[in-house]
């Protein structure tokens, strides 16, 4: 993935940069939907609260992105902490009813306080980072800072999700019951799986905030949280390599069916309803990745 900018024009480059930020995106969803068996639909509102955080701090009070990002990524997944103790109180239907109420308090409020987020005309002019003298407006550039930090990412899931933590998370969702009488906190395991996807959640926001340069409300919109949890379901959840199937699947059609299909989103649900019916374990179920994993699972 690496040599994408020495065999492909700036189109492409950012097409795959859009791709990468939907990858991180999509992975820190999972780890609720796939592995805790937590769905929510209110998961934009933390790709879209690092972004404001970011941007916020960055036009009002002139700070450098090196203040800024860690600023909006410990803020963000604060509010993650308090949403997480709010929708946890609920399972199944309710818990995705509260990340749903929540996340449309947090798209209101992106538009309605105008003298923080600028309403409906959004923040602009903003700019990315330099890291280490690296000018991130190249296209090339960004690329490669988005596909290094979606790498780091992707690795701490993989390590997270394998680890005995990463057990624990299954075993709270297959076996609550099981795991509470042999001691764990169901409640806390949910909870802290919750704040990483948050934390997660926000770190593709900043990546987004950084490659569009503007942040608008409709970020947080429950659209956005619709197609991360396609992603994650068309890929396949509970495993690494779904998210990243789905992402690319979801992005690509929304590049490339909006410019010859108007009614694209009708297109996208056309294969997402193929994908249910026929490959109802995602993507990676497919007969060709079947194959390519050793044991003929998935």
């Amino acid at each position: 993935m690496a040599i994408l900018p020495f065999i492909a024009g700036e189109y492409f480059v950012n097409l795959g940069s859009q791709i990468l930020i939907a990858v991180i995106f999509a992975s820190s969803l999972n780890l609720l939907v796939g592995y805790a068996g937590l769905t929510s639909l209110g998961h934009a509102s933390y790709l879209g609260l690092a972004a404001y955080f970011s941007a916020w701090l960055s036009l009002k009070f002139g700070l450098d992105h090196a203040v800024t990002a860690p600023a909006a990524l410990l803020l963000t997944t604060v509010m993650g902490m308090i949403f997480g103790w709010i929708a946890l109180r609920a399972t199944g239907l309710g818990f995705l009813m509260l990340t749903l109420a929540l996340s449309q308090i947090v798209w209101g409020l992106g538009y309605r306080w105008v003298s923080v987020t600028n309403g409906d005309n959004g923040l602009s002019g903003l700019t990315r980072p330099s890291p280490f003298g690296v000018d991130l407006d190249i296209s090339a550039n960004f690329y490669w800072f988005a596909l290094c930090i979606t790498a780091v990412c992707l690795l701490a899931i993989a390590r997270l999700v394998h680890s005995p933590f990463g057990a624990s998370i299954r075993g709270t969702r297959d076996q609550p019951r099981r795991m509470s009488a042999l001691g764990y906190n169901v409640w806390s395991i949910r909870w802290f799986t919750f704040v990483i996807a948050s934390f997660l959640g926000a770190v593709s926001g900043l990546l987004y905030v950084y490659f569009h340069k503007y942040i608008h409300p409709s970020v947080m919109a429950i659209t956005v949280s619709a197609e991360a949890l396609l992603c994650v379901i068309a890929g396949g959840s509970s495993t690494l390599i779904g998210p990243i199937l789905g992402a690319i699947l979801v992005v690509m059609l929304k590049n490339y069916a909006s410019a010859y299909v108007e009614r694209w989103n009708m297109l996208l649900g056309f294969v997402f309803l193929f994908i249910v019916v026929f490959l109802p374990k995602g993507m990676v179920s497919a007969r060709f990745w079947r194959q390519a994993t050793p044991g003929g699972k998935p």
